[in-house]
């Protein structure tokens, strides 16, 4: 009988390792090897597969068996992101209950019969849900793979770095796969009070725009109408310099809810020394599921929330700022890792303003018009901490470094605000976290290395389900309309100028 269909009783006596069960255990294994490929040296589930240490513990060196293995589908894309090899398939149908009872998506099933069975997807369908590669990481052997990891790394060669997902607000607890500064996978971590085992595909993939060849790598400033490249001091002291120009009233900054709580606290104190309120981050929505994915698709709305210490919603002084860069009330404007154009305010504007301030990964259609840009760094390549949708504080750790002169966040807007503020106590990150637990109520007694690898509950409040309305996404119906409003102006005045033109 197998241990995990015996009923317990009273007076049970289990045995694990005697002669008998050592027996079977070596006679279970037989037959599961009999039709099992030597696809080991090429198997990307090498270094993680039970069945490969089942078989080391359990299993005989030698095979009896002299017949041909059934040959079955090889190299089967049954998804977009899923590859299949039906010969590895230990018919443990792990995928295909994962697909029907948490993905929600009857897709997977067994055809054929004895060792003729086939895993194969249902006639019309395939697995292109957005959690397709959970059956990957359930799979015990390499019958299911990843299209977008297959063959590109072994995994003993990987360093693993525990972080969390920044796709959305859930915040799923992860595992990032690198070598030698280049991420090969995302893998979820469980975390019961998360993400469990899962992670959203989504999410996993989300990071292939580190990779990319126009990522801002060295610190620019306008000379001469053009962008130079110049060093991180001069750098900073520019954007300092261009800043202290104005008065609070002619400030705004925009900044993320994708930065740390850590990254933010700094950008509230840099708004402090300038003296303006013209301070806010953009909402980001998008559809959301009942399984993991959230609606808001930031990170760290909720650390926004609690560190700007705002009464409204985030986003709700977007537009004022943006009628007040419109107006030629604001002066000076910085934006950190957030698009301008986003904003509905039109190119011409932002070209007039005296000083324009930028801090990306990527370059966007607003830093070519920039008066200094700051390269930073991505989710992955920095430390800090973040609240999830659920008002759970977790950590952000580095896996890789940043490419070329790309600094952390912290650090430039560290820089920054000493260069507006002075002073010169913040030597690290864990500094700047000891300052935001001694001022704000829900950090108190925390430190970077309390929060664990599982995060702490801090705030008790609830993520807005779905299909909730909110006011950001009224926000952002109301910038998308004045955008459109403007480009139609636009479009009726180029007309009105070819016409005069044409007389």
């Amino acid at each position: 009988q197998i241990s995990c269909a015996q009923d317990i009783s009273e007076g049970m006596a289990v045995r694990t390792n005697s002669p008998l069960v050592k027996e079977c255990q070596r006679g279970v294994m037989e037959f599961l090897l009999i039709n099992h490929p030597l696809d080991c040296p090429i198997c990307d589930q090498a270094g993680e597969c039970r069945l490969q240490e089942f078989s080391v513990d359990f299993g005989d060196s030698k095979s009896r068996f002299l017949e041909n293995k059934v040959k079955k589908p090889k190299n089967v894309q049954i998804g977009p992101r899923v590859t299949l090899d039906d010969e590895r398939c230990i018919l443990c149908s792990r995928c295909i209950r994962f697909c029907q009872e948490i993905a929600d998506d009857d897709v997977l099933g067994f055809v054929d019969r004895g060792s003729h069975t086939v895993l194969t997807a249902h006639p019309g369908k395939r697995l292109e849900n957005n959690y397709s590669l959970n059956t990957v990481d359930i799979c015990p052997v390499g019958a299911l793979t990843s299209s977008d990891f297959r063959f590109k790394m072994r995994v003993w060669f990987l360093k693993e770095t525990k972080s969390i997902c920044t796709s959305c607000a859930t915040g799923c607890n992860t595992i990032i796969g690198t070598r030698e500064d280049v991420i090969y996978r995302q893998t979820p971590r469980e975390n019961d009070h998360v993400n469990s085992a899962w992670m959203c595909d989504y999410g996993r993939l989300n990071f292939k725009y580190l990779e990319a060849e126009d990522r801002l790598l060295e610190p620019q400033v306008r000379f001469e109408g053009k962008l130079v490249a110049v060093n991180w001091p001069t750098a900073i002291a520019q954007a300092a310099l261009q800043l202290k120009q104005f008065s609070g009233a002619e400030i705004a900054i925009i900044a993320s809810g994708r930065m740390t709580n850590e990254e933010l606290w700094l950008t509230s104190q840099l708004a402090k020394s300038l003296g303006t309120q013209m301070i806010d981050i953009v909402p980001r929505r998008g559809p959301g599921d009942h399984i993991l994915l959230s609606k808001d698709r930031n990170p760290n709305t909720n650390g926004a929330r609690v560190i700007l210490a705002s009464t409204s919603e985030p986003g709700a002084n977007l537009l004022a700022i943006a009628d007040a860069v419109k107006s030629g009330q604001i002066k000076a404007l910085a934006v950190f890792k957030e698009n301008t154009m986003h904003l509905g305010i039109p190119v011409q504007r932002l070209t007039q303003l005296p000083v324009f301030i930028t801090m990306n990964v990527l370059p966007n259609e607003a830093t070519e018009i920039a008066t200094v840009v700051l390269p930073a760094c991505g989710f992955s390549e920095k430390r800090g901490s973040m609240i999830n949708g659920r008002g759970r504080l977790q950590r952000l750790n580095r896996a890789v470094r940043p490419p070329g002169s790309a600094r952390d966040d912290w650090e430039i807007l560290r820089d920054l605000l000493q260069a507006v503020a002075g002073g010169d106590s913040l030597l690290s990150i864990d500094d700047v976290f000891r300052q935001i637990s001694e001022t704000v109520a829900h950090f108190a007694g925390l430190s970077l290395s309390k929060i664990g690898d599982l995060g702490v509950h801090i705030l008790d409040i609830e993520e807005l389900p779905p299909t909730h309305p909110s006011d950001e996404e009224k926000i952002e119906l109301a910038v998308a309309i004045q955008a459109r409003r403007q480009a139609v102006g636009q479009q009726v005045e180029a007309r009105k100028a070819a016409a005069l033109e044409s007389h």
